[in-house]
């Protein structure tokens, strides 16, 4: 099973508890994972990352390395669910629906539907009518999802200070 990065876990970890200037392990522990096919997004999170001209859209952008998933074939019946849950669902607006379905967030969902994967989010459970909520629908279709914190426990990441360095 690998996880799904939805685009706040990057936004969030940059902006608050993982700076790329002072906490690097944590983005470093992202390539890993990665390249042990632990952890993943997808390219609709990158066009959303890029949105900002920062540290991390350059990040996002230099990861050609397949961290960032390209939509394919295997998610179409994924995302024809995903869209009849949310359109057959009296509690959304239109205008939350139709936000919904031009989002990565739905890609997004529809990858970890198609492929059995755990989503990350920050976002919780929510009985808006004003915007669709990605542990809403994964709660409905019954995809697992996650906070990072949880993922990164259960992954056992570790941000350890160099061997050598004293702490007084």
């Amino acid at each position: 099973m690998a996880y799904l990065l939805d685009t706040d876990v990057f936004i969030a970890a940059k902006n608050l508890h993982y700076g790329m200037d002072f906490c690097p392990a944590f983005w470093d522990w992202l390539v890993l994972a990665n390249a042990e096919a632990r952890v993943f997004s997808i390219e609709r999170v990158v066009e959303e990352l890029g949105e900002v001209d920062d540290d991390l859209r350059n990040w996002a952008r230099g990861r050609g390395d397949g961290f960032f998933l390209e939509a394919d074939e295997t998610a179409l019946p994924a995302l024809g669910r995903i869209a009849e849950w949310v359109n057959a669902h009296p509690r959304y607006s239109p205008a939350a629906k139709a936000t919904f379905l031009d989002a990565a967030d739905y890609y997004l969902i529809a990858q970890a539907l198609a492929g059995g994967h755990t989503l990350v989010t920050h976002e919780k459970p929510e009985n808006s009518i004003h915007r669709v909520k990605i542990p809403s629908v994964c709660l409905a279709l019954k995809i697992p999802f996650s906070s990072p914190w949880d993922m990164l426990r259960r992954e056992r990441a570790r941000f350890v200070l160099p061997e050598g360095v004293q702490v007084a």
